[in-house]
């Protein structure tokens, strides 16, 4: 891997993020891992003949892309149980690590957790951070919390099997507490709170409230004592309500919205994010047959009647300037790692917005989720060198960041994880990025 002290891209057409339009022949000046200078290219004559130029010959800079409902520890696993039962941790940490790889390789060099098996997210960042493995700069998440009977609390009582994987099964406010203190315990960023349930389990049924506010207030106001994030799962209007009343940071679905939860979520527009991984049921349609899932018995589950609804809540959403992210559930098998931008091509298609403000949407407001001291997201001095170099345009076809082969180059604090472009100085690419699927069958055999 390539590591410049100085690196200067030259030539470029430059997406900065911001929603200005593209600079048609631009550059972007990296000192170490952070953008020195970003404008057109003759404003760079007084760059130094020592710093390394990279032609990128006319192809499209962007920043990094944020995946804002990721699941790096799962792995796309076709049941609950699959994720909670059928995988040791250590396996499911070796292919973490991998997830990891292939969301870079993907250009998408941050990522906002939406629940982990075990402490899995907690390592990886810490290994990530460290430079030990390759992977997005990451806000990791600590296991789900839910009441008994919650959306993930799947197995029956008579099998006795006390599975503590994915959740934390907290029943009253003090539990709640307990649970929050015990996941910042073990080095987690965020929390995510199941308040509502969908149709994956009879004990908790779509728009049936699986906590009481009481219970939202401890969560919310234990987390933020604490500095964690606060997530949570909310499809309906009811969940939604509850969830801004006690004080969420990031709502995960939204799907169904009344007047209140739509006032709700206006009042606090500065301060709140809304995912709404439509992308998990748009790739149970395109996918799912080949596991159960035909549209018949989705349309059954009700998730055709979701869709519709959900366009019409994310519409509402837009006009009042709710900041919505693209995040699309990624690590089911219908939503299988390495196809995060498909969800960008849902906010195209499906939201009507324009391919400006999806990408917007991807990395400033993305970005501003993430946080990472106000330093990603954009292509602006002082914000880490994170670049991804596109061989195409997604402001004229948004699928084009979906094509692996099109995403020619990808930075990082300033290194190139990957590089095909062949302007430029030598790159030690030898590492290459992803591993053959016989490579991933060894080492995950060697754990199991």
């Amino acid at each position: 891997m390539f590591n410049a002290e100085s690196m200067l891209l030259i030539h470029g057409r430059v997406f900065d993020g911001t929603g200005n339009e593209p600079i048609p022949d631009g550059g972007v000046w990296i000192e170490g891992d952070e953008i020195r200078r970003v404008g057109s290219a003759d404003q760079f004559d007084d760059v130094p003949d020592s710093v390394p130029r990279v032609d990128v010959g006319g192809r499209f800079v962007m920043p990094g892309l944020v995946e804002s409902h990721s699941h790096l520890s799962y792995f796309n696993a076709s049941s609950l149980q699959d994720l909670d039962m059928n995988c040791t941790a250590e396996a499911t940490t070796i292919k973490a690590v991998l997830n990891a790889r292939t969301m870079l390789r993907a250009g998408y060099t941050s990522a906002f957790s939406f629940g982990s098996l075990h402490a899995v997210d907690v390592e990886l960042r810490r290994h990530i951070n460290s430079g030990d493995i390759p992977g997005p700069r990451y806000v990791a998440c600590g296991r789900d919390v839910l009441g008994t009977g919650g959306m993930v609390d799947w197995n029956p009582d008579h099998l006795q099997l006390g599975m503590d994987g994915l959740a934390l099964l907290a029943d009253n406010p003090w539990e709640v507490r307990k649970a929050i203190r015990t996941i910042r315990k073990n080095g987690a960023d965020s929390v995510k709170v199941y308040l509502d349930g969908e149709g994956m389990i009879e004990s908790d049924l779509p728009g049936e409230l699986s906590y009481t506010q009481e219970e939202a207030d401890a969560a919310a106001d234990e987390g933020h004592r604490r500095n964690l994030k606060m997530i949570c799962h909310a499809r309906s209007a009811d969940a939604v309500t509850m969830a801004l009343k006690a004080g969420m940071d990031v709502i995960g679905h939204a799907n169904y919205l009344d007047d209140e939860a739509l006032d709700r979520l206006y009042r606090d527009r500065h301060r709140i994010f809304v995912t709404p991984a439509i992308h998990w049921q748009v790739g149970l349609y395109e996918n799912g047959a080949e596991f159960g899932f035909t549209s018949g018995v989705l349309d059954g589950l009700g998730y055709k009647a979701e869709i519709a609804e959900t366009i019409n809540s994310v519409a509402k959403m837009k006009a009042k300037g709710i900041r919505i992210l693209p995040g699309g559930d990624f690590g089911l098998a219908w939503t299988p790692h390495g196809t995060y931008a498909r969800d960008l091509q849902n906010f195209v298609e499906l939201f009507d917005y324009t391919p400006m403000e999806a990408l917007v949407a991807a990395t400033r407001d993305a970005g501003a989720m993430v946080d990472f001291g106000g330093k990603v997201g954009t292509l602006e001095a002082g914000k880490f060198a994170d670049i991804v170099v596109v061989d195409g345009d997604p402001l004229t076809d948004i699928t084009v960041l979906q094509d692996q082969d099109k995403i020619v180059s990808v930075i990082q604090g300033g290194r190139f994880f990957h590089n095909s472009m062949p302007a430029g100085p030598r790159f030690d690419l030898s590492a290459k990025p992803g591993m053959t699927p016989a490579e991933e069958d060894r080492l995950l055999s060697s754990a199991e």
